[in-house]
């Protein structure tokens, strides 16, 4: 597993004539020219460019690879040239930064969906090790409890705790306010009650998860709704002023509604544009008798991790 920055991986190619090899890839520079060859990824080779460790790294960068140049105990830049992160692993290391607010003693709020599940298990594995140690796990979800019950970490709920030192989870959108999308995992309504008790909330994307302005990614805005006169919630959400333009869907489940763990439905939001203004979209869904909450996490955040290409960015409020 990397660490939080780009720099952190092993150095292999130099910048001379000579060959250096390692299983994963080849760089040569000859006649002060530089290429790149490896068979990882999908094959792809940085085009030839000149002999410059600027143009190389530029070059390997935009090939879609990983490198980290540094200056060995001889004098000689060496680089290494890895694959890209996948999607996963970038979750995963944004998972592992987020832990690294996890002190002993603490109550945590657990998040749910594929880049939470990373930070749960992390809290399980440093809990088996002794390394924390007195966590109790708020869940959000009914899957997240099971998990965090499989990794032996000690739950309880908002009834018991109903203050949350902090809560760690994960987005399908954050605009530059860090505001957020979430709950297109369905836990949408759970998570923004132990989200909104936590004196922290630690959020965790990769870079795919940024968009300019809520709605951007015309990927789904969920709203979760009483299953009574669904159809009726469905047509007033799609018209209201506020969220002009967009579709509503009722989600399925093969071919049956998805009712989340509050026996609720959920309609989905779909946006040519960015929300124009968010807040004002909060209230008016939220004024719609038969809606349960929605999934527009507003002024909550207080600290976004974000792995990408280059590494680890941490943004706070």
């Amino acid at each position: 597993m990397a660490s939080a920055t780009a720099a952190s991986v092993h150095l292999k190619a130099t910048f001379c004539s000579k060959v250096q090899t390692s299983s994963s890839n080849v760089v040569r520079r000859q006649a002060g020219v530089t290429r790149l060859h490896s068979p990882i990824a999908d094959g792809r080779a940085a085009s030839r460019v000149g002999g410059s460790e600027s143009n190389f790294v530029g070059t390997a960068l935009k090939a879609g690879y990983r490198l980290s140049v540094a200056t060995t105990k001889a004098g000689r830049r060496e680089a290494t040239v890895m694959a890209a992160l996948t999607q996963d692993q970038l979750k995963e290391q944004a998972a592992f930064k987020a832990v690294e607010y996890v002190k002993s003693g603490m109550v945590l709020g657990l998040g749910t969906g594929s880049t939470a599940a990373f930070a749960v298990a992390r809290i399980g594995e440093l809990l088996k090790k002794g390394e924390l140690k007195d966590i109790v796990g708020v869940p959000t979800s009914k899957r997240t409890a099971e998990q965090a019950a499989s990794l032996n970490i000690p739950l309880s709920v908002l009834d018991d705790h109903p203050v949350i030192d902090l809560a760690i989870d994960g987005s399908d959108e954050v605009d530059p306010d860090l505001n957020l999308v979430k709950g297109r995992g369905g836990a949408l309504l759970r998570e923004k009650m132990v989200e909104k008790a936590s004196k922290k909330f630690v959020v965790i994307v990769d870079e795919t998860k940024l968009v300019d302005g809520l709605g951007g990614s015309k990927l789904a805005m969920p709203v979760e709704i009483v299953q009574f006169c669904w159809k009726y919630n469905l047509q007033r959400l799609e018209n209201l002023p506020e969220v002009k333009g967009c579709t509503a869907k009722l989600r399925m489940e093969g071919d049956k509604p998805y009712v989340t763990d509050n026996s609720n439905y959920i309609v989905d939001l779909y946006f040519e544009e960015p929300i124009k203004d968010a807040h004002a979209a909060s209230e008016a869904i939220l004024a719609l008798e038969g809606v349960v909450d929605h999934g527009l996490f507003l002024d909550m955040a207080t600290v976004v991790i974000i792995a990408g290409s280059n590494g680890i960015e941490v943004r706070e409020k």
